[in-house]
């Protein structure tokens, strides 16, 4: 037998070829790993060098709306720092670094701006060195109920802008940004809210302003989808809540009073109704006469069938979500029986009708003056 020690024996040519092969490839996986290997951390690293140097901050452009308040004395630092807790910048950091690149940083003054969430930082810092629009320079609230000639001079009366800019304005209904049912009428879409008033307002900027507030409440409580399902169309679901705002006071009769009306509509009955005559004939009382009753103007809904050509008032949102959502019954009569509390009673029938008419009657007697202011 040969020895396998013998030094004359070697390897066949394949088994040579195959070991040598099997070097080699592990020669280039061994430099496969080390290569990919290297990147991997090369990568990594290029990555944590790249963020540590990274500032957070927003994109833009900004989304939604603030008011921002910067009080007297407060330094660029305490401003940054107001910024981000309103989410109007998103780091310290990246003010800082605006702060840095901007010499006139310095000249940001104290008061109220209005500005967008989630600005650049650089955009931030520029509209409180040149604020145009966005400075407020007082509030102003109109309350529900108004009609527009009344809103015109309390608007007059709160921002300091003629009575005339606003007529002007309401003038020329096709720039203030109306829905498409208001058919440029402006009655009603004047939303009774508390606006603030920038430093370069205008009378056309504050109606539009109004109206963009209506349509804004009017999208939220979903009110063209609601008056489909009724089976009214968004005007005459304004109509009925401007109805509503004048006629109850408390919320808790205001969808039964919306059903009232709508029972009243589909039946063909006259609406009957002292606000809406109060409103054509410009009165100053709660209730009407039997000569004010007589108006010929198609808002008098004791003579006149269906609904006053246009709203008496500019409705809150709680009247417009009642309107948009009466409450099912079958009244088809109310009566405020107590004018300080605003309690009001609802009857089906005639008969009902007359008892809490009768309650409301005795209500006037007792208190003498009440029930004509």
């Amino acid at each position: 037998m040969t020895s396998m020690l013998d030094p004359e024996i070697k390897p066949s040519p394949a088994r040579e070829i195959a070991h040598k092969s099997k070097g080699c490839v592990a020669v280039i996986v061994a430099a496969a790993v080390l290569i990919f290997g290297g990147f991997f951390v090369y990568d990594q690293s290029k990555g944590l060098l790249e963020g540590f140097g990274e500032i957070p901050d927003y994109p833009g452009p900004g989304t939604g709306s603030v008011t921002i308040t910067i009080p007297e004395g407060a330094t660029l630092d305490d401003i940054g720092d107001l910024l981000v807790a309103d989410d109007v910048v998103k780091s310290t950091d990246a003010w800082d670094r605006a702060v840095r690149a901007e010499e006139a940083a310095t000249s940001v003054q104290s008061g109220k701006y209005l500005m967008e969430k989630q600005m650049p930082a650089v955009d931030a810092l520029a509209l409180l060195i040149n604020p145009g629009s966005s400075r407020v320079r007082s509030e102003f609230t109109i309350p529900e109920g108004l009609r527009l000639s009344e809103q015109v001079s309390a608007l007059a009366k709160a921002t300091k802008i003629k009575k005339s800019a606003f007529t002007k304005a309401l003038d020329e209904p096709d720039e203030l940004g109306l829905p498409k049912y208001a058919k440029d009428r402006p009655e009603g879409f004047l939303f009774p809210d508390t606006y603030e008033l920038t430093e370069d307002a205008t009378a056309k900027s504050t109606v539009r302003q109004m109206v963009a507030q209506y349509k804004s409440v009017a999208k939220d409580i979903g009110l063209e989808a609601d008056a489909k399902k009724i089976g009214r169309t968004p005007y005459e679901v304004l109509i009925v809540a401007s109805i509503i705002e004048k006629e109850v006071n408390q919320d808790q009769y205001r969808a039964k009073v919306a059903q009232v009306l709508y029972n009243r509509l589909d039946e063909g009955m006259p609406l009957g109704l002292d606000s809406t005559v109060v409103y054509a004939e410009k009165l100053k009382t709660n209730t009407t006469t039997p000569e004010d009753r007589r108006s010929d103007s198609p808002y008098n809904t004791y003579l006149v069938e269906g609904l006053p050509p246009g709203p008496i008032s500019a409705p809150g949102r709680a009247a417009l979500e009642a309107a948009a959502n009466p409450e099912k019954g079958d009244w088809r009569y109310f009566v405020t029986v107590n004018f300080e509390t605003g309690e009001t009673k609802f009857a089906t029938t005639d008969a009902e009708f007359q008892k809490i008419a009768q309650e409301f009657q005795d209500y006037c007697r007792a208190n003498p003056g009440t029930c004509d202011s």
